[in-house]
């Protein structure tokens, strides 16, 4: 009986995140249309945000909570990213090879592995101090000013996709945008809250490490949303919007959630697998010819991206399978 309770709280929590988010989203767009701010810059801050908010709500209540370690938090933000990368990019080029044309995403895959590089020799040690998080949120905010400055001289290389029902109803009652904000924010934090111990007495039923729910069950959990824009967007053949949305998510990850995290307690991780950092930095390495070469990611190659990713969960939760 208790496993169906955990299972329920786990799913409402995904649930919770994954609708959130998406609220949240359109409620801060309103309000940001309305102020005047342009859709360029609401999809550079606003949007990217919104999509990790789900990351970030989890990883502080793992990291903050005495009753739970912060293996969940780094598991979280190492699985998501890998998630997002293999699972995501590689689901997106299976319905529509991806062909990203924009110049301004092709600067950010040398900003994404250099941030990735600095993020692993950061959390070898299975530590993240304050002075390290520092760093990495400061990192967050000169990226995000300058990538605004940038965007602002090439307004045409920066993909941007505001639902027209945002933009319709910017021009709506201010009430109901910030209602989508507290509504959005509320079931953020009891998403996140659900999902964690919901997790972590699952982990605990069974005995799997929390780092491996973290990598797992969690990452795919709070990758829903970037999920759905990237099923949306490959629909719409917008690919410059998927890889834009996953470079930015995967960099918010680790600067602004992971940065955030560690200042206000810092991390210390109890089972770390250094091997996870390695799949990380390994599948982020791999943007950089699929990429670069012609800027293009095929069918067969979103496939291997898939592959490797099973492959990796299935070796995370069955180690024996492949002589661990």
């Amino acid at each position: 009986m208790d496993l169906l309770v955990n299972l329920g709280w786990l799913a409402l929590g995904l649930v919770l995140l994954s609708v959130g988010a998406d609220w949240l989203v359109k409620g801060a767009s309103e309000i940001a249309l309305r102020a005047g701010v342009t859709p360029l810059v609401i999809g550079l801050t606003v949007v990217a945000f919104g999509t990790s908010a789900p990351e970030l709500l989890v990883s502080l209540k793992a990291n903050l909570d005495p009753n739970t370690q912060a293996d969940i938090a780094v598991g979280n933000v190492v699985g998501s990213n890998i998630c997002n990368i293999a699972l995501l990019l590689g689901l997106a080029a299976l319905i529509r090879p991806l062909v990203v044309g924009s110049q301004v995403i092709r600067r950010e895959i040398p900003i994404l592995l250099g941030v990735t590089m600095v993020f692993i020799a950061m959390i070898w040690d299975g530590e993240l101090a304050q002075w390290e998080g520092l760093l990495l949120f400061a990192g967050i905010i000169i990226y995000v000013m300058a990538s605004i400055k940038v965007a602002r001289k090439h307004p045409g290389e920066v993909p941007v996709d505001l639902p027209d029902d945002v933009i319709r109803e910017s021009r709506g009652p201010a009430w109901k945008s910030v209602a989508w904000v507290v509504i959005g924010l509320a079931g953020l934090v009891f998403g996140a809250d659900r999902l964690v111990v919901g997790g972590v007495a699952i982990a605990q039923k069974f005995g799997v490490p929390e780092v491996v729910i973290g990598l797992t069950l969690v990452a795919v959990g709070t990758s829903l949303p970037e999920l759905a824009t990237t099923i949306a967007a490959a629909r719409r053949q917008e690919t410059d919007i998927i890889a834009g949305n996953i470079i930015g998510s995967n960099l918010f990850n680790m600067m602004a959630v992971m940065g955030l995290a560690s200042v206000l307690k810092p991390i210390e991780v109890e089972n770390l697998n250094r091997l996870d950092l390695w799949v990380m930095g390994g599948f982020t390495l791999a943007l950089v010819p699929l990429l670069a070469r012609g800027a293009r990611i095929n069918r067969v190659e979103g496939a291997l991206l898939m592959v490797g990713y099973f492959t990796y969960c299935t070796w995370l939760v069955k180690p024996e399978w492949f002589g661990g």
